[in-house]
């Protein structure tokens, strides 16, 4: 009989600040120029490209913006939008009617509420219509320069846990984990770092564990 393959995964070390601190500055290393990958010059821009980037990526959302906000400027504009203009508009982001429900109706709420101007605060911006805490932290991270919380998205889902950080699955308590062991001025960035890991390198089917600056402190990596 061949003889029973031997498991090369290491036991994971408990997650520490130290810990993550290795593990934030070789991504910093490795990914200088990461970034928020959505094309956007104010909040307003940055909360729309947000919305329509659900079940979306941000390539195709970036073919769609520029036309977008030539035609709606100002989320007074976009309140005032005929839903099947607004569709045509963003069509091929997919879910397009939910998603153009969720603009009239944040852009609405917007003006209504704030004269118009995106909120920089957490508990404002999560009762506009149709924004959940993960797009209102893209929003403070990147067009206000907030730290409020981490964005946890499927690759940072994904590579939080393969590298240990956490065992939850759930986006609010891989968050609450990652909130925990990282320094609040690193939310943003960790961010951004861990989406470009997970889109470079740790691969949704195959990590690419021999090329992998982490795969000695890695738990999860093969090799």
């Amino acid at each position: 009989m061949p003889p029973k393959a031997v498991s090369r995964r290491r036991k994971a070390a408990k997650p520490t600040p130290e810990l993550a601190g290795e593990i934030y500055d070789r991504l910093a290393k490795h990914y200088p120029d990461a970034h928020c990958a959505l094309d956007f010059k104010t909040p307003f821009q940055l909360l729309v490209a947000t919305i329509l980037s659900a079940q979306c990526t941000d390539k195709r959302v970036n073919m769609v913006t520029p036309a977008l906000f030539k035609r709606y400027r100002t989320p007074g504009a976009l309140a005032a939008a005929k839903p099947e203009e607004l569709e045509g508009l963003i069509k091929s982001t997919g879910f397009f009617r939910n998603k153009t429900k969720s603009l009239i109706g944040m852009s609405t709420a917007a003006t209504e509420r704030h004269g118009g101007k995106i909120p920089d605060e957490l508990d404002a911006l999560v009762k506009l219509p149709g924004v959940g805490r993960k797009t209102a932290n893209v929003v403070l991270g990147n067009a206000y320069d907030k730290n409020e919380g981490v964005v946890v998205d499927t690759h940072v889902g994904r590579v939080s846990g393969r590298l240990g950080l956490t065992k939850e699955t759930d986006p609010v308590k891989v968050e609450q984990d990652l909130m925990k062991i990282f320094p609040r001025d690193r939310w943003t960035m960790l961010a951004h770092l861990l989406i470009e890991h997970g889109r470079t390198i740790c691969e949704a089917r195959r990590p690419k564990c021999e090329i992998c600056f982490l795969n000695d402190i890695c738990p999860s990596s093969l090799v």
